[in-house]
């Protein structure tokens, strides 16, 4: 079928059968379709969306764009499963969601991204830990999630090469927010990391891309009944980013955040929800628990027991990090030379947060890129954020800024309080899990 051909009845609000789908991917990951031409499909498919088997038919086809995982050979002795989130400020689940699984007989290997606009990315988190190798070679990888029952990895080239490309595309012609091509691009890569469970950690609010409520239900809805549909068992969770998930926003910070939160010196509350939330899915969604509840159980069992964190630690030794990074990280995370606290323009009652200028803030800083060639900056970035309903005043600040001088401090401190509002009374409390959407086929 000619590319063009393939555009045109798209463009025309055509259905596309599966063997033209799977033959344009097939040219996008050789070359034969031009770079014109997979902008004039990503514009066609934003505007004119496609069904259910059209999505399911571009996710098989981008995930056989490359190469696909299979686990059988290394007869482990669980269920490989994972999760993805589509971004957020403060969301540092992966980072302790993964052993946690680990923990109760899983096994995660985790593909995870860079930051994105406001949104921080995992990868950039795991660079702050010395010698953590973030994108390994085939054979480190699959020793890691077989020692350690999980690994935390960036995509390599060989893993749905076409989503790269399109991806790529799309980034510079306005059409990211096509939920048909959302769902593609995410899951493709699921697959291709031969996932037999995935929960989706869909967000919505100020700090998320599907700012809505109902653009987040489509999109959870989509990526649960595709994955599904492409052989992919998926439940999506709903949550809420109307304020920072955990209490700390950056690289460095986040990560000691994660340790705090494995060994128990501190947990944001929010940020457990949510953690437990899509583990006790994936147990159940895996196998390993009867319910959802009983999978709650066993989440908090592996949390309290020490199993997640020495699961964690047992990962990042394997992965070329420290062997005694949990009782080390913080003499061996890089941490930045001026901490200030930022005081509210006036005392109150936190009552809103524009979470994306959040994010901004730590990108101004340089814990994230305005472009994709800047340097990340792994130690700046913000703790002790306060969150919806705090009582803020010049004695309990919005947060501690960090960052390489005093200057970059201040700034960073008037970003942030432009991005809180404070009233007299707090807000009404929400919980962060909103709604699950479970696939159908």
């Amino acid at each position: 079928m000619l590319p063009q051909e393939t555009i045109r009845r798209k463009r025309d609000g055509e259905t596309l059968r599966a063997d033209e789908i799977d033959s344009f991917i097939t040219g996008l990951t050789s070359g034969a379709v031009t770079e014109g031409q997979a902008a004039a499909f990503a514009m066609a498919v934003f505007f004119k969306g496609m069904n259910l088997e059209e999505r399911v038919a571009l996710t098989r086809a981008m995930t056989r764009s490359g190469s696909v995982i299979d686990w059988r050979e290394a007869r482990l002795p669980g269920p490989i499963l994972d999760k993805h989130s589509t971004g957020g400020v403060g969301d540092n689940v992966s980072l302790m969601l993964a052993p946690m699984l680990a923990a109760c007989g899983a096994f995660t290997p985790m593909i995870s991204g860079r930051g994105l606009g406001h949104t921080g990315g995992t990868l950039d988190k795991l660079d702050s830990i010395p010698g953590y190798v973030a994108q390994p070679d085939l054979a480190l990888f699959r020793r890691t999630v077989a020692e350690a029952g999980c690994a935390i990895i960036g995509q390599t080239a060989d893993l749905a090469p076409a989503d790269k490309r399109l991806y790529a595309i799309r980034d510079v012609t306005a059409t990211v927010e096509s939920i048909a091509l959302i769902t593609a691009s995410i899951l493709s890569k699921k697959l291709a990391a031969g996932l037999l469970g995935l929960a989706m950690d869909v967000k919505t609010g100020s700090g998320a891309f599907m700012t809505s409520l109902s653009g987040a239900r489509e999109l959870a809805q989509s990526l649960a009944t595709v994955a599904t549909g492409a052989g992919l068992p998926t439940i999506s969770l709903v949550t809420d980013m109307n304020e920072p998930l955990a209490s700390a926003a950056g690289n460095a910070v986040e990560v000691q955040n994660a340790v705090d939160y494995l060994t128990g010196a501190r947990r944001d509350p929010r940020l457990h929800e949510v953690t437990i939330a899509l583990g006790a899915e994936l147990l159940a969604l895996g196998g390993l628990a009867e319910s959802a509840a009983l999978g709650r159980a066993a989440m908090e069992r592996a949390l309290a027991s020490g199993a997640a964190a020495e699961r964690f630690e047992r990962m990042v030794a394997l992965l070329g990090g420290p062997r005694d990074f949990l009782g080390e990280a913080r003499k061996l995370l890089p941490v930045a030379p001026v901490i200030i606290a930022v005081s509210p323009a006036r005392g109150g009652f936190v009552e809103a947060i524009d979470v994306r200028a959040v994010g901004m803030a730590v990108v101004a800083l340089g814990g994230g890129r305005s472009r994709s060639a800047d340097p990340i900056d792994p130690a700046v970035g913000f703790t002790r954020l306060a969150g919806l309903g705090a009582e803020v005043n010049r004695d309990a600040p919005l947060a501690l800024a960090h960052a390489r001088d005093e200057a970059q401090a201040r700034a960073a401190g008037e970003r942030l309080a432009a991005a809180y509002r404070i009233g007299d009374a707090p807000p009404p409390r929400r919980h962060p899990v909103i709604e699950r959407v479970a696939g159908t086929q």
